[in-house]
């Protein structure tokens, strides 16, 4: 046999062991554990699916049986195949020399994972960054900031694609010198939220888009909690920026204890809905972090991050005038309106809002929704 053939025969031998994992994942009702006892009990899925309906009968539904052989699943099989084909496109099975390690550590690790992108990045250190999707302006620059430092020290960081603080995340590690992983809660060819799908774009060329749910699945309110313990599973640790008692978040936060990781969560002030979620983690033995020096005494000790390249710094304003410096002063740290500012300054409407319009341009203080304003650090 001349070497294309044996490259050829190579192909179709590893074409088929991935349509068997595919088989068995894109069956309705043979959920995770049921494929786990099918591989403990017959090996390797094509073993599996060469046992045949005889000797699967005594393991399935019948219902399970028919759908598992049926033309139906045969297409969607032959879709993904073809789909994975594509440009930076993979399919990591548990057998893959590619799967994380990290996610193998987990109660319940995804059978395959959709990825597009960097795989390699599966194999790299990493932190979960998460937070709110109403997020405030300060625990924006608090997620960018922290990943951006945390990536240049190493970590790639994994995150969820959401609005607000996940956004952040991404933003920010793709700013360091590593990169960011994106779970998704949809198949990885559904951009969701649309209003993140420019920075999916973006995670796909530079970084790593993964999910395990099939193609073209939407989004589903059920699919995004599941999803939350591959994110945890992935990083070796997580942290908390912002987050409400009832905030999501907080189900990455319990599984990265259930799967014996560290959380870390970033202090809020006591009045803020959004530092509730942090505060009780950190009630509940989370450790409270100030700066990414602090995740990374804990996860990588003696390692610091590496000063940023001037080149991908934004240009430096200058420092605020006097009269602005004086009402950065009069802010505080919780949002306010222009009335109260106007009392405690002793300055009119208009002078007042002139210098906020000024600071809001040099990045020192956000508009917020209701006509309120925050001071930004």
């Amino acid at each position: 046999m001349d070497p294309s053939q044996a490259r050829a025969g190579a192909n179709v031998s590893a074409d088929h062991g991935l349509a068997c994992w595919l088989q068995l994942c894109l069956t309705p009702g043979l959920g995770a554990a049921r494929l786990r006892e099918l591989l403990a009990k017959f090996g390797l899925p094509e073993a599996v699916i060469g046992a045949g309906r005889g000797q699967l009968a005594r393991h399935l539904p019948a219902a399970v049986l028919d759908a598992l052989y049926s033309p139906a699943i045969a297409k969607q099989v032959e879709n993904a195949l073809q789909w994975s084909r594509g440009p930076n496109h993979s399919l990591v099975t548990l057998d893959h020399a590619a799967y994380p390690k990290s996610l193998l550590e987990i109660v319940d690790p995804p059978a395959l994972v959709y990825c597009v992108g960097r795989v390699e990045l599966l194999q790299w250190p990493a932190l979960a960054i998460v937070g709110s999707r109403n997020a405030t302006a300060q625990g924006v620059r608090d997620a960018h900031s922290f990943a951006r430092s945390l990536s240049d020290a190493g970590f790639v960081i994994v995150s969820g694609l959401a609005l607000g603080i996940d956004a952040a995340a991404h933003r920010g590690a793709l700013a360091g010198r590593s990169s960011t992983i994106a779970v998704v809660g949809t198949g990885v060819d559904v951009l969701y939220p649309p209003g993140n799908a420019s920075l999916a774009e973006e995670v796909a060329a530079s970084g790593l888009l993964i999910s395990e749910f099939p193609l073209g699945t939407p989004p589903a309110r059920q699919n995004f909690p599941r999803r939350n313990r591959i994110i945890s599973g992935l990083g070796r640790g997580t942290l908390i920026v912002e987050a409400a008692l009832s905030s999501g978040s907080l189900i990455t936060a319990r599984a990265a204890l259930e799967q014996g990781r560290e959380v870390f969560a970033i202090p809020g002030s006591i009045h803020s809905p959004l530092s509730k979620g942090g505060h009780s983690l950190i009630k509940s033995g989370a450790k409270l972090v100030e700066s990414a020096e602090d995740v990374l005494s804990e996860l990588a000790p003696g390692l610091v991050p590496e000063p940023p390249s001037q080149s991908r710094d934004r240009v430096q304003t200058p420092p605020p005038s006097a009269a602005n410096a004086m009402l950065l002063e009069q802010m505080g740290t919780h949002p306010i309106d222009i009335d109260s500012l106007c009392a405690r300054c002793g300055l009119s409407a208009q002078q007042v809002s002139a210098q906020l319009l000024s600071l809001e341009l040099d990045g020192r203080v956000a508009a917020l929704p209701g006509g309120l304003y925050q001071r930004v650090y």
